[in-house]
């Protein structure tokens, strides 16, 4: 039986996987998103187990394409340090 709340679970899937392709700030636009949905999906009849692995996945994405953007940012600045020079 599958229930109605099941394609929000697949919905943040979707999402994770999509997060992957885009750029920094759109993946964490999207990821936010997911993670704001699993929020709501706390107290609906879902898989619990399911949820929270992906919650805890979401968190990680995040934190992972952060670090990547501020090591990406951090390398720019590097490989530039006359661009803020006067």
């Amino acid at each position: 039986m599958t229930d109605a709340t099941e394609p929000s679970l697949e919905r943040v899937e979707d999402d994770l996987e999509r997060a992957t392709e885009l750029a920094a700030e759109e993946a964490i636009d999207r990821l936010r998103e997911a993670h704001r949905e699993l929020q709501a999906l706390r107290s609906a009849d879902v898989d619990e187990e399911r949820r929270q692995a992906l919650e805890t996945r979401v968190e990680q994405r995040l934190s992972e394409v952060g670090e990547r953007d501020r090591y990406d940012s951090e390398m720019g600045a590097a490989m530039n340090p006359d661009d803020d020079a006067p």
